[in-house]
């Protein structure tokens, strides 16, 4: 079992930035490929981006264009998402999430999932 706890969200102005971070607890973290979803009412889960588990292939989705950057550190056991830039668009919950296999970008690959955190980006 992995538990995931996501923090760093809030209400940021369009053009600012935010930092989520994803703290993991149980198996060892870095055999873990983990990745970022997001979600707005009505809608389905949405692959903001993803890491390796060594941290060595990061994948992002096309809206991403350069603003978000993925990274982790498997000595804390924590992965980040730095997002720069940010439109009124990116206003959703950000989801953490966890599989033990190689990085892809659904949403039902992923057997550990966090409990979200809400961005929200003013215009």
């Amino acid at each position: 079992q992995v538990q995931l706890e996501e923090s760093g969200g809030g209400l940021v102005q369009a053009g600012g930035s935010l930092r989520l971070s994803c703290a993991a607890s149980g198996r060892p973290f870095s055999t873990y490929a983990m990745a970022w979803f997001r979600q707005t009412p009505g809608k389905q889960r949405e692959f903001v981006g993803g890491i390796s588990p060594s941290g060595g292939i990061t994948r992002y989705g096309e809206f991403v264009k350069g603003r978000f950057t993925i990274s982790r550190d498997n000595a804390k056991n924590t992965v980040y998402l730095q997002m720069n830039s940010l439109k009124p668009e990116d206003t959703a919950v950000y989801y953490c999430a966890a599989r033990r296999a190689i990085l892809v970008g659904s949403p039902n690959a992923y057997d550990y999932w966090g409990q979200g955190t809400q961005v929200t980006v003013s215009s």
